[in-house]
């Protein structure tokens, strides 16, 4: 058996890595376009519930990423000068490069071969294979060659976001509502190192274009969301890495699996499978629960390629289908944030926000974040 996997993110080399250790004898290849060490943005940060399912399905790793990334036991929204703490809602964060090598390390300790600086500009130049896995994002060449098989379909936001790091060192993961004499902005901001953050700033097209910063060098972007966040980076600067001004995509296909004109089956995972808003959980974390799968059903069918792909979506399918639903909700939450930021104090905001995909009852948020619902409840009798 030999499989062609495009893409050395997350996804790909979680994947690889897995199958590998199961099928020893099966060839295991990744193809990347970019250089070993090139990585967009800073960190990424997952769940305690992403990763409880990393702890269940892959200990070992679970255990030697968790001493690598910076974790806190709550989530923070400030507004309006007050900081309003969720308690029970924690996250981890790591490096999104630190996470890359620490992948790209045991794949090639597990004698997957990894092709960096290979870019492929067609399915066939994967050469004979029993497998092609699209494990290559949002601009994923497998998933346009066949496009046809997929039938992908995109919808862009209209909000635009900047990915920015920065030095200064973040409690938790806050978001911080602000305005300017332009109009609103947010900030999603965490630390992933013990001496760095990521920082993403986000804002409404209204905004974006009054403020000019469709017009602006980077630079200049920095130095103007340096200003409108000066409160919160204590004078410390916003980094950039390829941080140009963007809108989001909801990307997903009707499709997960298709046929090359040879008849090679190809499959999607990670953001080339579908793309889900940032707000409601790491792009990293559903990579590595489409990773490990499709590593399970392999598991469970062996070399039945066509067995294999058929129990993955449906193992997979309904999950996403269902997270894909939150995350749209939650995603437009995002494109009002202005008017809500006008409508509420901080309080309201939080719980407006934590209620806004429409998977949190008051009643299970009283469970997970007691002490914050207790506090709405005061409040809500006064």
């Amino acid at each position: 058996m030999r499989l062609a996997i495009a893409g050395a993110g997350p996804a790909g080399l979680l994947f690889a890595l897995l199958v590998k250790r199961r099928f020893a004898s099966w060839a295991v290849e990744v193809f990347e376009q970019n250089p070993r060490d090139a990585t967009f943005g800073f960190g990424v940060v997952f769940s305690q519930g992403a990763l409880a399912f990393l702890e269940r399905d892959a200990p070992d790793l679970y255990r030697q990423l968790l001493p690598r990334m910076q974790s806190w036991p709550m989530q923070r929204i400030a507004h309006r000068g007050e900081a309003v703490d969720i308690d029970g809602n924690g996250f981890a964060a790591i490096a999104r490069l630190e996470l890359n090598r620490f992948l790209q390390d045991l794949c090639e300790g597990a004698g997957v071969r990894v092709c960096y600086a290979t870019a492929i500009a067609s399915h066939e130049e994967l050469g004979p294979t029993d497998l092609i896995v699209g494990a290559d994002g949002l601009n994923s060449l497998v998933r346009r060659s066949l496009a046809a098989q997929f039938q992908p379909q995109t919808e862009w936001l209209s909000n635009r976001f900047a990915w920015y790091g920065t030095a200064q060192r973040f409690e938790c993961l806050t978001l911080t509502f602000r305005e300017s004499e332009h109009g609103a902005f947010v900030a999603h901001h965490y630390r992933y190192s013990p001496a760095m953050s990521t920082f993403i700033v986000e804002c409404d097209a209204a905004t974006w274009q009054r403020a000019g910063l469709d017009r602006m060098s980077d630079p200049d972007s920095r130095d103007y969301c340096e200003g409108v966040f000066a409160a919160d980076l204590g004078g410390q600067a916003l980094e950039s890495n390829k941080s140009v001004w963007r809108q989001f995509p909801i990307l997903h296909n009707r499709n997960w699996v298709a046929r090359t004109p040879a008849g090679t089956p190809a499959v999607l995972i990670g953001d080339a499978l579908r793309t889900m808003h940032f707000s409601i959980g790491s792009g990293t974390r559903l990579a590595f629960e489409d990773a490990i799968a499709l590593d399970r059903a392999f598991g469970a069918c062996g070399d039945d390629v066509g067995a294999a792909l058929a129990a993955f979506e449906r193992e997979r399918r309904p999950v996403v289908e269902k997270l894909f639903a939150a995350a749209n909700r939650s995603s437009h939450w995002y494109e009002q944030f202005p008017e809500r930021m006008r409508r509420f104090d901080a309080l309201g905001l939080a719980y407006d926000y934590m209620t806004r995909s429409g998977r949190m009852s008051d009643a299970r948020l009283a469970e997970t974040a007691p002490q914050f619902m207790r506090v709405v409840d005061a409040k809500t009798r006064s």
